[in-house]
């Protein structure tokens, strides 16, 4: 057990102040409120309030805590795919938000619809709800370790208590204003994330007593801010990260529904894409702010002979709820609170609206059963949280990331053909050799094998040629879909 600086009382008191200002925020914004509210927020958001929320949202618990945790064993390699990401927003504001505003989407997925049929935009759905619902699952597993580690243990409370009682503080805000709710919501949230993050940094520094120049160079002798890997075979080489993380930008941000759900509830275009430019702009520097923090958060471990946990996303937590004052360790709680709910309220919120309208295909369903998605949505995260906790030791944004390369391939893929080519894929096809004519939908078939047929791949180079694709396993994923789509067209453009 750890023996915090702040009490279990105190550390309840505040996050309970917390959360009583977010029900706040959820009154104003869900009153009069109906489905147009909750799937659009009437597409009345101002582009700056949405702009700064996404910060918080792509950021999340993983920048705030896991992050920082991999400065120890990767230095500052993660910055490689940081600056990937900016070519990546480049073509989400230039090229898929004027398709999505042309077309009037609520659901970005509907464009597979038309595109390709109702295959497509069904399997599109699907590999969203899953990424998703994995991805928010990874963020809101470490701020329910943050609670086990403040309060419960101190209380004699299991893990799984803290799990449900973080997701369903976020479905008592969320449920009836929804997307609304959540731009104000995650602007709120990013000012604590950024601000948590700035306190810690000056926390430590006056701790240590050290002036820049010492520091920095501790940090060389530790190599805690090496960024450049040149080495072709290694997983971190600066172009696999680099072309991985623009990749990653426009899956997990541009073909994703709940990053774009809050680009469609600007007025119009315009607005969404100055709230893309300077979003990414913003993007760097806090993420810049967070690899400053993990050096420094090494550094004060080494020097307060602090142990290293097993799991580095813990590092941050055992410093700052152990060993920092009670301010700081206060404005730890605020800022994982923040970051952890800043994306894991809006992906509640947009794998609802994906389920309803993309899978029960109603977007006049009925307010009862919306309710009732966004509960079995939040059990369903319930259970992959248990499951990350119990099953597997790796770092928090490494299993995200890795997760991502294989479900977001296919949409990556699907989308790609759909936008370079006027090619239309046959839908099904027969099985061969059956007694009867059974035919299945080719392009599901297809988004399913990639994956796979990635995975073989990337084991085969990893033991055959010492090669590992690392998180470009993503664009290989999108090749061998586009490929799939591209023979599956073959028949149509030459009949």
């Amino acid at each position: 057990m750890i023996y915090l600086a702040i009490t279990p009382g105190l550390a309840f008191s505040v996050l309970a102040s917390y959360f009583v200002l977010l029900i706040f925020i959820s009154y104003f914004t869900s009153r009069n409120s109906n489905n147009v509210t909750f799937f659009t927020a009437n597409k009345q958001s101002p582009w700056f309030v949405v702009a700064f929320g996404m910060i918080g949202a792509s950021l999340s618990g993983v920048t705030f805590i896991s992050v920082p945790g991999a400065v120890g064993g990767q230095g500052w390699m993660y910055f490689q795919m940081v600056l990937g990401y900016l070519l990546g927003y480049l073509v989400i504001g230039k090229v898929l938000l004027p398709l999505y505003y042309r077309l009037e989407l609520i659901s970005i997925y509907t464009y597979l619809e038309q595109r390709f049929g109702t295959g497509a935009y069904k399997i599109g759905a699907a590999f969203f709800l899953i990424s998703r619902a994995i991805g928010a699952a990874f963020r809101l597993f470490l701020v329910a370790m943050v609670l086990q580690m403040a309060l419960f243990d101190a209380w004699g409370l299991p893990f799984w208590l803290a799990v449900l009682i973080s997701i369903g503080l976020i479905f008592l805000y969320t449920f009836q204003g929804g997307i609304k709710t959540i731009v104000w919501t995650d602007t709120f949230q990013t000012l604590f994330m950024l601000l948590a993050a700035g306190m810690s940094i000056y926390f430590i520094y006056q701790e240590l007593g050290l002036d820049a120049t010492k520091l920095m160079q501790m940090a060389q002798d530790h190599e805690l801010t090496n960024i450049f890997v040149w080495d072709v075979n290694h997983p971190q080489n600066f172009f696999k990260n680099f072309f991985a993380g623009s990749l990653i930008a426009v899956v997990m941000t541009g073909l994703d529904q709940d990053m774009m759900q809050k680009n469609l509830t600007c007025r119009n275009i315009q607005d969404a894409q100055k709230n893309m430019f300077w979003f990414s702009i913003c993007l760097v520097f806090a993420n810049l702010l967070f690899l400053v923090l993990g050096a420094m958060l090494f550094i004060y471990a080494f020097e307060n002979q602090i142990p290293i946990p097993d799991r580095a996303d813990a590092l941050f937590p055992t410093i700052a709820l152990a060993h920092f004052d009670v301010v700081a360790g206060v404005c730890f709680l605020l800022g994982i609170t923040a970051a952890a709910y800043s994306s894991a309220d809006s992906a509640l919120t947009s794998m609802t609206t994906s389920f309803c309208i993309d899978i029960l295909g109603n977007k006049a369903i009925s307010k009862q059963r919306r309710i009732g998605v966004h509960i079995g949505i939040s059990l369903i995260l319930f259970g992959i949280i248990l499951v990350f906790h119990y099953y597997t030791e790796q770092s928090v944004i490494n299993a995200l990331f890795t997760a991502a390369g294989y479900t977001y391939g296919p949409l990556l893929g699907m989308f790609t053909f759909g936008l370079l080519t006027n090619w239309k894929p046959v839908e099904y096809i027969s099985i061969p050799f059956s007694t009867q004519q059974i035919k299945l939908p080719l392009i599901p078939l297809i988004c399913i094998v990639s994956p796979i047929l990635a995975y073989f791949i990337n084991e085969f180079t990893t033991t055959q040629i010492g090669f590992k694709f690392g998180f470009l396993i993503l664009a290989v994923n999108g090749l061998i879909c586009f490929i799939g789509l591209a023979i599956a067209s073959l028949k149509n453009r030459f009949n």
